[in-house]
C-alpha cells in the first residue's frame, strides 16, 4: 500500500466522521445555518455541539461505520451475521440517535438474513440513507476488489437493515466512487460507469440526482432519503475545490445535515486525503460506541482506516 493510498483511506474514514460530527448540531435546521453562524472559513469553533451532541461528538452514522469496519478487520472479511450482531448489541445499548427503520429491524428479533426484508414487506418504506451513512469503512476495505465486487459488498451490507433495493444501489455507487478516488482517479468522471452498474430498475432515478446540472433544491424528497442524500454529496464535491468547502456546503443544505455531511466527507476525504482535514475539526472528534464501552478519537479512526486497507490487500492475496 502506497503512502498516498493510505492517506486517502484515512481521509475517507476520518473525513466521513468529521462531516458527521460537524453537521450533527444543525440537523433538521434551515439552509445556510452553518454559514450564518460561522461566516468565515477557518475562524474556529465550528465543532460547536448542540442538539444533544457534545462538541465533536459523532452520531450513529460513524458509530455504525466503526462497527462495520471493526468486523471486517477482526473477522478477516465480510461476515454478515457478525456485523448484524454488533449492530444489535449497539442498538440495545440505547444510542443517542438511531434511525426509526434501523431500530425496527435490529430490535424485531428476526434473523440477520431476513429481518430487513420482513420489515420492508410490512412497511414498504426502506429507502432511507441509513446504509449509505455508514459506508466509508467498507468502501475502503473493498476498494481494491474492482467495481463489481465493491458494489456487491455494499449491497449486501446495506441489505442487513434496508429491504429496499434503492438503498442498496445508492450505497453501491458510493463504494464505487470511493474506490476510484482512492486509486487517484476522478470520482465524478466515474459516475457514468457507476450508473451503468446500477440495477436497471433504479438507474434512471440515480441518473437524475447525479447529473452535472442537478442541484439539491430540485430534490423531490427530504435528504434523509438515499437518492437526494447521495446526490447532495456529489453536488457538494462537484461545486467546491477542497475538503473543507465541500463539507461546509453539505452542512449548509440543512435537513439531514449529519448524514449528508458524512457522505460528503467520505467522498471528499478520499479525494483530498487526510492532510486536507483541518486539525480544528479532527481534534475534538470522538466516537462513543454504546454497548462496547469505548470512545474512539481521530487517532483510533485513522488506525482503523489503515488496517482496513491493509487487511483488504492481505485478504485478496490469500485468495
Amino acid at each position: 500500500m502506497t503512502e498516498r493510498l493510505a492517506e486517502r483511506a484515512v481521509g475517507a474514514v476520518l473525513g466521513s466522521a468529521v462531516g458527521d460530527a460537524l453537521g450533527a448540531p444543525f440537523e433538521f435546521g434551515p439552509e445556510g445555518a452553518f454559514t450564518a453562524r460561522f461566516p468565515l472559513p477557518g475562524q474556529g469553533g465550528e465543532m460547536c455541539g448542540g442538539g444533544g451532541w457534545d462538541p465533536g461528538e459523532a452520531t450513529d452514522d460513524t458509530q455504525m461505520a466503526v462497527l462495520v469496519g471493526e468486523s471486517l478487520v477482526e473477522r478477516g472479511g465480510l461476515d454478515l451475521p457478525d456485523v448484524f450482531r454488533r449492530f444489535r448489541r449497539w442498538a440495545a445499548a440505547g444510542p443517542k440517535d438511531i434511525g426509526l427503520q434501523t431500530e425496527a429491524v435490529l430490535s424485531g428479533g428476526d434473523p440477520w438474513d431476513t429481518a430487513a426484508a420482513l420489515h420492508f414487506q410490512v412497511s414498504q418504506r426502506a429507502a432511507g440513507n441509513g446504509s449509505l451513512m455508514r459506508a466509508a469503512t467498507s468502501a475502503v476495505h473493498f476498494a481494491d476488489r474492482g467495481r463489481d465486487a465493491t458494489m456487491d459488498a455494499a449491497r449486501r451490507l446495506a441489505a442487513l437493515t434496508h429491504g429496499d433495493r434503492a438503498a442498496w444501489e445508492g450505497t453501491a455507487v458510493f463504494h464505487e466512487l470511493v474506490r476510484v478516488a482512492l486509486a487517484g482517479g476522478d470520482p465524478l468522471a466515474a459516475l457514468p460507469g457507476a450508473l451503468a452498474a446500477v440495477h436497471p430498475d433504479h438507474r434512471e432515478r440515480y441518473a437524475v440526482v447525479l447529473a452535472p446540472d442537478w442541484h439539491p433544491d430540485q430534490a423531490t424528497e427530504f435528504n434523509g432519503a438515499v437518492w437526494p442524500c447521495l446526490g447532495s454529496a456529489v453536488w457538494a464535491l462537484r461545486t467546491t475545490s477542497s475538503y473543507e468547502d465541500a463539507v461546509r456546503a453539505a452542512v449548509d443544505l440543512g435537513g439531514d445535515t449529519d448524514t449528508v455531511a458524512a457522505v460528503t466527507g467520505g467522498l471528499a476525504g478520499a479525494v483530498y486525503g487526510a492532510g486536507a482535514l483541518p486539525e480544528r475539526w479532527t481534534g475534538p472528534l470522538h466516537v462513543p460506541l454504546p454497548g462496547f464501552g469505548r470512545v474512539l478519537r481521530a487517532g483510533e479512526l485513522s488506525e482503523l482506516a489503515y488496517r482496513l486497507a491493509v487487511r483488504a490487500g492481505a485478504d485478496r492475496a490469500g485468495g
